[in-house]
């Protein structure tokens, strides 16, 4: 029996340049506790398919758990501007809580 994972890279073999499959095996890696191979992937993915809006929240709280404030308040303000440009609302919505939260917690040490 194949895993999720094993699944999903058959099916990027036939179309190996669909983001959302990208994102799903990276989504995959994350679930499995791998996180480095998750965070490779996630920035492959906004380098090769930078309009892939769903991306950014998660890299952003990746970027989080693994202590890089300021790459996740980038990658947040990034997604930010292309959920603006796509007209993505929910996207927006959420990666603007993401920032304002992360920045509310970072005046807090202040």
């Amino acid at each position: 029996m194949s895993t999720r994972l094993d699944q999903l890279n058959e099916f990027l073999k036939e179309s190996p340049e669909d983001p959302f499959l990208k994102y799903a095996i990276a989504a995959e890696y994350l679930k499995l506790n791998d996180e480095q191979e998750a965070l490779a992937r996630f920035e492959k993915l906004i380098e090769n398919h930078p309009d892939y809006v769903g991306t950014y929240y998660h890299l952003g709280k990746l970027y989080e758990k693994l202590d890089k404030q300021e790459p996740a308040i980038t990658t947040y303000k990034n997604g930010i501007e292309i959920a603006r440009k796509s007209r993505n609302f929910h996207a927006l919505g959420e990666l603007q809580g993401a920032l304002s939260f992360l920045v509310e917690d970072d005046d807090d040490d202040f």
